[in-house]
């Protein structure tokens, strides 16, 4: 089962992307441009939208496949990373991931157990 699936629910839809093109000003928007940590999977408004990017984003990568006790967050801008991962390096490259999807100004990981 993959991130999208087992955090948020739903699978990944055809068009998704890490880092879409925002869709344009709209009535739901206000006219306003969509937040960057408010873009959805597929440049949609998406109260939730850096942490399902984010989950997309460790979907992309098989070698995150077996990770099933971490969970993915975003407060704001900030990614929030919870539970556990087998080794530090593991956990490194998840928060170096996260780091590079757009919206994302910071990642906690202090929530995270090695091992």
């Amino acid at each position: 089962m993959g991130w999208l699936q087992r955090l948020f629910g739903q699978e990944k839809p055809e068009n998704a992307q890490v880092n879409p093109e925002p869709a344009a000003p709209s009535e739901e928007t206000g006219g306003e441009t969509i937040p960057p940590e408010r873009l959805g999977l597929e440049g949609e408004y998406d109260q939730s939208g850096l942490a399902k990017r984010v989950a997309l984003a460790f979907d992309e990568d098989p070698s995150f496949d077996d990770i099933d006790t971490l969970w993915v967050a975003q407060l704001g801008s900030t990614v929030v990373l919870k539970g556990s991962v087998p080794s530090q390096d593991i956990l490194d490259q998840l928060v170096n991931i996260a780091s590079g999807v757009t919206g994302a100004t910071d990642v906690q990981s202090d929530q995270v157990s090695i091992g």
